[in-house]
């Protein structure tokens, strides 16, 4: 029987969509998440769905295997074709996440991308991106991902101090991320992102400086930065509880991302959205676009996320109940919820802000109107745009987004 979460209502075993979340589909844009929720080791600060291969031992045998992981999410893309129908719809957009992708052989992520284009097709300028942890790539690994489609390749940096690597518990060393930058070049890929993290306990303003100086000085044409958070249940969360290493507070967090703004804005990199920098429109991530816009994709894997038409579903979480329901034949889907369109106006608002072209002050509500009025009396959103008819984030207005949304939501 299908199984649903407290919070949403049971999906069908096969994977079945409402009809109104189809219509139309064919008119809007398509991206796709493939979730590979293996990692060598656990860093201290990760929540995410994630599963080193000693969790996994005696929890699913050959089925929770990452050997044989690449043909199970194939068997999830061929249900995406069914439930979606055969209305001609090319993805735009493809972003392979994790864990740690290519702890995979890189002939299965290009496997993986080879039965998207077989069961959708590929747009002719689709964005196809995998992240990579430093260590786990070399220069031939970047040329198979290149030859089989791959064009864009995040790498996970987060420090160049070797100090704050080790509070995060990553293990690559200073220089790696940096190195991986020029060989993904040489291999051919077009887009390059380099990932930071900034508020690291023992972290200061010259590492975080050190850190945005190294990453820029490698070349990508596109950098996220983020605030550490410190998710309850991790290992960070654990040692900072036992007073093992001091908890960074928010005006520290401010700081740190004025000097990211200052650092990239002279650099050349533009802000698009309060947490990514891009050298121009063309570098954005346009999969991240699709969830900031609420468009349409179906995350694939397990504890993997979609979006449909306003049909919201998640499946379950550990790779041997996701492989073993793909097997029988059902869906791996673990709860869905059908989204009101308050619920998508709402979000809207929340995710919308965020972006440098702002949120419609058509979509607010009264209360809503009369919060971004006062955000624009104290500095938080921009007049140009106002007057416009949206609302968008100042600088100031980015260091305090969470807040101003909160009000504009209303």
């Amino acid at each position: 029987m299908p199984s649903a979460l407290p919070d949403g209502e049971p999906v069908p075993d096969d994977g079945a969509l409402p009809a109104h979340a189809l219509t139309g589909a064919a008119d809007r844009p398509l991206g796709f998440y493939l979730h590979v929720p293996y990692c060598a080791t656990r860093c201290g600060y990760c929540d995410f769905n994630t599963y080193t291969a000693t969790e996994l031992r005696g929890t699913g045998g050959v089925l929770a295997s990452r050997d044989n992981y690449a043909d199970t999410l194939i068997d999830e893309i061929r249900l995406a074709r069914k439930v979606l129908g055969d209305d001609p719809r090319e993805v735009r957009t493809v972003f392979v996440g994790g864990g740690t992708p290519t702890l995979l052989a890189a002939g299965d992520l290009v496997r993986m991308l080879g039965a998207i284009r077989d069961e959708f097709g590929l747009a002719a300028d689709a964005e196809v991106t995998t992240e990579a942890n430093p260590e786990s790539v070399d220069p031939s690994y970047l040329a198979t991902l290149r030859a089989g489609g791959f064009n864009r390749i995040s790498f996970g940096m987060q420090s160049a101090r070797q100090h704050v690597l080790r509070i995060l518990d990553r293990t690559h060393t200073p220089g790696r991320p940096e190195a991986c930058v020029a060989e993904a070049r040489a291999a051919g890929f077009e887009h390059v992102n380099l990932d930071l993290i900034y508020g690291t306990p023992g972290e200061s303003d010259d590492d975080w400086r050190a850190s945005l100086e190294a990453a820029l000085g490698a070349g990508p044409d596109h950098v996220s930065a983020y605030a550490l958070i410190v998710e309850e249940g991790t290992q960070l969360a654990r040692r900072i509880r036992r007073g093992e290493i001091p908890m960074t507070d928010d005006d520290v967090h401010a700081d740190r991302y004025l000097i990211a703004d200052e650092v990239m804005s002279a650099a050349g990199y533009d802000w698009y959205e309060v947490s990514n920098w891009a050298t121009s429109p063309s570098a954005r991530c346009l999969h991240n676009e699709l969830y900031w816009r609420g468009a349409d994709w179906w995350g694939a894997g397990p504890g993997a996320h979609s979006h449909v038409g306003g049909v919201r579903w998640w499946n379950v979480k550990h790779p041997g109940a996701y492989a073993t329901a793909l097997a029988a034949g059902r869906s791996p889907g673990a709860g869905r919820e059908l989204l009101s369109e308050e619920d998508r106006r709402v979000e809207r608002v929340l995710l919308e802000l965020r972006l440098r072209e702002g949120v419609p002050l058509d979509l607010l509500r009264e209360e809503g109107l009369k919060a971004a009025r006062r955000a624009l009396t104290d500095g938080l959103l921009a007049q140009g745009p106002y007057d416009d008819g949206r609302a968008v984030l100042t600088l100031r207005g980015r260091l305090l987004a969470d807040a101003v949304v909160r009000d504009l939501v209303d």
